[in-house]
């Protein structure tokens, strides 16, 4: 029995194009040999589409495309994720999260997911209705398996019990040959060797093997890494697909590897990049965009966010500006531009110096008898806004911004100002995760100038400026916000920790207080198992 496993990468919405990847990579794995072939969760759809489900034509596009993919499947049958009408007949919600068994030119099967996640990122129940019972497919002789994304995961790796239903038990009380298992389960660091753990893990207790399609790409915050897999019977990962890009893999599960695949060991920062690559690339052009531009301050963030876009979309679709304020150090301008140099980019210098004092002057009538603060910083700053998004505007690129996690998390950044922007790249990056990967990057040649590493950060809006006049050490702030954020800790909870108490209350305020900033923010690509966005709904009015 030969396992054709199609890893695409879908766009929401965009019936036309999935279908065509789908048969692209289809009769790709029909010319590997494939009996069977089996592609992730909504692979017809894109994932997750979210309220388009509620579109009235929505739904009726999805199955017409359904319809016509049936048409074009002959002997080797596909599986398929879809979005389906519950015509259940009883209360509940409109659709489903289904997968459908096509079969010469039919709609030979239909299967609903029964486990329906609603936390962090997820929100399926607002949308579907879980399966009620969960049966096999028999083919071929076969009796096949097929679960969807959440329902083959563990109890013991959601580190919760969430459901009173275990399909994959359901299903191997039914004497299933093999589990197939159409998944769209999106990256977060650490992600991939969890997964690889838990699929060892339910091929093992299920005594089958167990056949992982997981979708690639990016839609919206979300990064999906692919790592499409084959756990052995006996709780080896026998087969590891790529991760991070589109691949298309038969696998005969009659002759497996005798030992484990040959996997390679996960580099932090390796995975980081490739996400923020794939993340960034996808963003822009699905999209439509062709080209962006961003501030370089001579700054690590800035500096960062120019090699992620000069890899996902070309140098020369990629368009620095410099502006030089009155207190920005000649290094900042020197470092931006052989950055450009460097990666073959486009950058211009627009001092604003001009700008700053006209607006200052304009200003002034209003602000007599007052001194200068905060105000005229973020002037700096809006000013630059101004610049970036009027390239923008002239030009048709999608501004990038640059800011970092801890610096979102506690509001040091300026609304209307460097916060500009269609997409934040590394607003998911904690400031220490920006200096480890900006290193890694340099692993073998200088590509950030190591001044730019090198040096303390600073905004550089005021005479001898430095982050850590106002900022606890990065290390620190780090820390406290894994604990606060990522694993929602109380103020006493972080002080065992051994982190000084008047910080850590500090930073807890500054969180809370911001919350309004980061809800006008561009979207962010999500990294870490909590980021800033769809996974994390806070009020902005509130007193807890």
């Amino acid at each position: 029995m030969k396992v054709g496993i199609a890893q695409v990468n879908g766009v929401i919405g965009d019936f036309p194009g999935n279908v065509k990847r789908l048969l692209h990579a289809y009769r790709e794995c029909l010319e590997q040999g494939a009996d069977i072939v089996v592609t992730p969760e909504l692979s017809l759809v894109g994932y997750p589409p979210r309220d388009l489900v509620f579109k009235s034509q929505f739904v009726p596009k999805c199955l017409q495309a359904l319809d016509y993919l049936a048409g074009e499947v002959k002997e080797i049958p596909l599986l398929v994720g879809y979005v389906d009408h519950n015509d259940s007949g009883k209360p509940g919600k409109p659709f489903r999260n289904a997968a459908a068994f096509l079969h010469k030119g039919e709609i030979r099967a239909k299967i609903w997911k029964t486990l329906l996640p609603t936390y962090d990122v997820f929100d399926e129940r607002r949308y579907f209705e879980p399966g009620e019972s969960c049966e096999p497919i028999l083919w071929n002789g076969l009796c096949l398996g097929v679960t969807i994304c959440e329902d083959i995961w563990t109890e013991e790796f959601l580190h919760r019990p969430l459901y009173d239903r275990d399909p994959v038990r359901e299903l191997c009380g039914k004497g299933v040959d093999f589990l197939l298992n159409l998944s769209a389960s999106p990256f977060h660091l650490g992600k991939p060797e969890l997964r690889r753990e838990m699929m060892a893990e339910v091929a093992k207790e299920a005594g089958v093997p167990v056949i992982y399609a997981n979708a690639v790409g990016a839609n919206d915050q979300l990064v999906f890494d692919g790592h499409s897999l084959v756990a052995s019977a006996d709780g080896r990962i026998a087969v590891q697909m790529p991760g991070f890009s589109e691949s298309c893999v038969t696998v005969d599960l009659d002759s497996l590897p005798a030992g484990e695949a040959d996997l390679p060991q996960p580099v932090a920062a390796g995975q980081l990049y490739d996400a923020l690559v794939l993340g960034l690339r996808d963003y822009v052009t699905k999209c439509g965009f062709r080209s962006v531009c961003l501030g370089l301050s001579g700054g690590i963030d800035s500096a960062l966010t120019a090699v992620l876009a000069a890899d996902a979309l070309g140098a020369e679709n990629v368009h620095g500006l410099t502006m030089p304020s009155p207190f920005s150090s000649g290094g900042s301008v020197d470092d931006s531009v052989a950055l450009a140099e460097t990666l073959g980019i486009r950058c211009d210098i627009v001092p604003i110096k001009d700008t700053f004092t006209s607006v200052k002057e304009a200003m002034a009538p209003l602000f007599a008898g007052t001194k200068e603060d905060v105000t005229e910083e973020n002037m700096q700053a809006r000013i630059r806004g101004l610049y970036l998004m009027s390239l923008s505007n002239k030009f048709g690129h999608l501004l990038l911004t640059t800011g970092n996690k801890s610096e979102l998390a506690v509001g040091y950044c300026t609304i209307y100002g460097d916060m500009c922007g269609g997409l934040a790249v590394i607003s998911d990056l904690p400031k220490m995760r920006v200096y480890e990967l900006s290193r890694w990057i340099n692993r073998e040649r200088e590509i950030i100038p190591w001044n730019t590493i090198d040096k303390p950060p600073s905004a550089e809006l005021r005479p001898d400026q430095k982050d850590q006049d106002t900022l606890p050490p990065y290390e620190v702030l780090d820390g406290i916000l894994e604990l606060y954020v990522e694993r929602h800790l109380s103020a006493e909870e972080i002080v065992e920790h051994g982190y000084e108490e008047s910080i850590v209350r500090w930073i807890q305020r500054r969180v809370d207080l911001n919350e309004w900033k980061r809800q006008q923010a561009a979207p962010g690509l999500r990294v870490t198992s909590k980021a800033f966005g769809m996974g994390r709904r806070m009020p902005i009015v509130q007193r807890f």
